[in-house]
């Protein structure tokens, strides 16, 4: 049974399954009650009692050989392969030490729609430091949902996400903010445009801050849950026209030659839209 079966069958998101499945987190008393329930389903005769038996009774009650339950919890588990082998993690974990309180949150995206053009539309998400020391970084709405990666290098933040359903990666710069608290983020996604021919794109993007999280990773995870099923076109509320004219741009040498914009699309610190907070809420920048 997949880890996004049983989350469904849970009503609980995937990724706190995984927290489960890798010993990170203990289900609650409520998601133990529903887990045993739904083992029972395919397990006669299972009970809450069961979970206190050791690693060899609760190989029997599922007719796996003892030993055969011991060699699999020896060879290294998927969590493990969870990371990004890539060169210069040491300064990304060490930035991420420092600043992964600065990121964390609850965010919503806007940002303009390849496959409609002149539509804007928003993503809900959450970041936050797993236990692998890396920002997770999750967003999605509307069916989609993209889960990857936050790093922190010089000032800037790199995004590495995976689209669940194209199945492809996608990539962010961000401009990052100096102060305590991010409250908004300005840049630009490299992505295969969601059409038949999954065309490669490049786009402007920002991300607004809608709170902080509660420390307490099953509430959060009901929360960024309850933002997953939200609507996602933008309204001249959440997209008004400053924040339109951000991101639908004039670009290419027409632009240039008439002055209204940049031969390339940019997200310069000059008009970049990030901010924050200090911590006492008294500086913005």
């Amino acid at each position: 049974m997949s880890r996004g079966r049983l989350a469904a069958d849970l009503g609980v998101d995937k990724s706190l399954v995984g927290r489960w499945a890798s010993g990170a987190v203990t289900p609650s008393a409520h998601n133990l009650e529903n887990l045993t329930r739904l083992v029972a389903s395919r397990r006669s005769g299972f009970t809450m009692l069961d979970w206190d038996r050791d690693l060899e009774g609760l190989a029997t009650v599922f007719g796996v050989e003892p030993t055969a339950a011991a060699a699999s919890l020896a060879l290294p588990s998927a969590s493990i392969y969870e990371g990004l082998p890539l060169p210069g993690m040491d300064l990304v974990r060490m930035m991420t030490a420092r600043r992964a309180a600065t990121y964390e949150g609850f965010w919503r995206s806007i940002r303009p729609s390849i496959a409609m053009p002149g539509e804007i539309f928003h993503d809900y998400g959450m970041i936050r430091r797993g236990p692998d020391g890396l920002l997770k970084f999750k967003m999605g709405g509307s069916g989609l949902l993209f889960e990857g990666w936050l790093l922190p290098v010089e000032g800037q933040l790199f995004a590495i996400l995976f689209d669940t359903v194209g199945q492809t990666p996608i990539f962010l710069i961000f401009n990052g903010v100096a102060l305590h608290k991010a409250m908004q983020l300005d840049g630009l996604i490299l992505a295969a445009a969601l059409n038949a021919a999954r065309t490669p794109s490049a786009y402007p993007v920002v991300l607004e801050r809608l709170g902080d999280l509660t420390g307490d990773e099953e509430i959060d995870d009901e929360r960024c849950a309850e933002l997953l099923r939200l609507d996602t076109v933008a309204t001249e509320e959440t997209a008004p026209p400053a924040m339109r004219q951000h991101l639908i741009r004039d670009i290419g040498p027409g632009a240039v030659a008439a002055g209204t914009g940049e031969l390339f699309l940019l997200s310069s610190w000059a008009n970049s839209l990030s901010k924050g907070l200090s911590s006492g809420g008294h500086l913005k920048g």
